[in-house]
């Protein structure tokens, strides 16, 4: 046995035990039918709308759009890009194309719609599901957007947020181009990339399941408590801790659409919800907010897990002060596949300065410049093994292969410090990305854009440190002439399309770039120059 392993054998076995001993093969659509089975009358999900399905409930809407959904060709195996709000929508939506035997590619709903037709073309995706409306968006406007910029045949399915109508879009074109998918593919993510384009991250019910037990197991997670969601059910913190877990386990799942942490705490307070995981932002934001109430915050909340950001210690003092009852804990996992959480009876200290424990049957090391594993306790780039990796990168297989090491190890990007009990600490990563609120941004786009306004003479786009999000989106720019104004970079941006997602937050004028002997803006020292700075 490996001994590099940071897990016991029977935390492992109790895993299979918890979901998977009658049948290890049981996936979250047939556990979600059990359920039914037993109690078709329990509330599958429930959102800020005040909206809320039954199992017995969710299952029929699901069967009516799969219905709509094969009536228009689509059949098992093809992708549906699934692009929908925090509503019991998205519930319904997912479940038809799981039920179809279809495979669902999630995205946020703030992706705006060229990045859509990107990611649609790059899987192949025959059909895109939309809401009408959403936010002062309007998704019938999008879609001609999106089906402009992806050039081919499309199917747009798009709903109503009252459960009661769809209507649907196709665009003529020329066929889709459907590309190799891995072998045993049943989901898609998606995830930025150093490119700035979006990679398509394929995963097997295997991969997933491997994961949601982890947490499951780790955290006692049951159907007797809701969960509560208020991350995106398209990025894999809300699909896998949401939409997922709850399938698996049978409880109700809690959703907030539009992040209002007043709102967050009556919903939590409301139906008792037992665990959530959100980025660390999302915990700032509730201990910021004045609660009015006999009961502390987050009452009857048992764990709150922040991942995509490390948690000050500052900020756990003050959560445990205001939410005595509720355990913070710090998860660690990339779209690519989970690694770590705290244990549930880690103490504060452990928690603010680590991303967890090992998840079991996780292998975490890190490795020198040359590629070797380095002993425990050294800092370095962080490789893993783990039963929830990925498949694939689909159409970007070039990428694929140079994220593995030539032994078998899937390179994270990120460095830090495994230590002798398995618990690891970041110490910061290899690429550019900004890690915004637990969300990650390529600059390539914005850097591209401002590349061409005539008084910027070179740019580079950073994080800026911040206590809230982590990171926030700063360009340095060196000038030729009169500085632009912000204002005056926002409207260029804005002009160019650039979403509004990427506009930077600040910007940081300088009369020279600190550079490679090759020409390569030094990044890690812009960033030291502006963390020095007041925000």
């Amino acid at each position: 046995m490996n001994s590099r392993v940071a897990t016991s054998n029977a935390e492992a076995l109790d895993v299979t035990r918890t979901l998977g001993s009658e049948s290890p093969d049981l996936t979250p659509l047939d556990l979600f039918h059990n359920h039914l089975a037993q109690n078709p009358h329990t509330i599958a999900v429930r959102d800020d709308r005040d909206n809320a399905l039954s199992r017995k409930e969710l299952w029929e809407l699901a069967s009516d759009i799969k219905d709509d959904i094969e009536s228009r060709g689509l059949t098992a195996g093809d992708v549906v890009v699934v692009c929908m709000p925090n509503w019991t929508e998205w519930m319904a939506t997912y479940l038809a194309v799981v039920r179809g035997g279809m495979v669902p590619a999630t995205l946020p709903i703030t992706t705006d719609p060229k990045s859509i037709a990107y990611t649609a073309n790059l899987v192949g995706a025959k059909a895109v599901i939309l809401p009408r409306t959403h936010r002062g968006r309007d998704f019938t406007a999008e879609s001609t957007t999106l089906a402009e910029e992806l050039g081919r045949f499309l199917h747009v399915l798009l709903l109503d947020g009252d459960h009661r109508t769809r209507a649907w879009r196709t665009f003529d074109g020329p066929p889709v181009i459907v590309p190799e998918y891995p072998q045993g593919m049943a989901h898609i993510l998606f995830s930025s990339s150093t490119t700035g384009k979006s990679k398509a991250i394929a995963h097997s019910e295997a991969s997933l399941s491997a994961y949601n037990e982890s947490v499951i197991e780790r955290y006692g997670v049951t159907g007797d408590h809701p969960i509560f969601m208020p991350s995106p059910l398209g990025h894999s913190t809300g699909f896998w801790h949401g939409a997922r877990m709850s399938m698996m386990t049978g409880a109700t799942l809690v959703l907030q659409d539009s992040w209002d942490p007043h709102r967050a705490l009556e919903l939590v307070d409301r139906h008792h919800c037992a665990i959530t995981v959100a980025a660390t932002p999302f915990l700032k934001d509730l201990v910021d907010t004045e609660w009015h109430s006999y009961t502390p915050k987050l009452n009857g909340m048992r764990a709150f897990l922040c991942g995509g950001a490390p948690i000050p210690p500052s900020l756990i003092e003050q959560a445990q002060n205001q939410m005595p009852g509720t355990r913070i804990g710090s998860i660690w996992a990339l779209s690519e596949g989970g690694a770590t959480s705290s244990l549930p009876d880690d103490a504060p200290d452990l928690v603010a300065r680590s991303c967890g424990r090992v998840m079991p049957g996780v292998v975490l090391e890190t490795i020198t410049k040359q590629g070797i594993i380095a002993p425990r306790g050294t800092d370095g780039e962080i490789v893993m093994r783990t039963p929830s990796l990925f498949l694939g990168y689909i159409g970007q297989d070039d990428l694929y292969r140079d994220s593995f090491t030539s032994d078998g190890y899937f390179r994270t990007g990120d460095t830090g410090i495994v230590d002798q009990d398995g618990y690891l600490r970041l110490t910061g990563r290899l690429k550019d990305l900004i890690i915004r609120g637990g969300v990650n941004i390529s600059p390539v786009e914005i850097e591209n854009a401002l590349a061409g306004h005539p008084q910027i003479v070179k740019v580079a786009v950073v994080g800026r440190p911040d206590d809230r999000l982590g990171e926030r989106i700063c360009a340095v720019l060196q000038i030729n002439g009169t500085p632009p104004t912000f204002e005056e970079i926002l409207c260029w941006l804005d002009s160019r399309d650039v979403p509004r997602r990427l506009w930077p937050e600040s910007i940081r004028i300088v009369t020279g770039m600190p550079q490679t002997p090759a020409g390569k803006i030094r990044k890690n020292i812009l960033r030291e120059m502006i963390s020095e700075e007041k925000a």
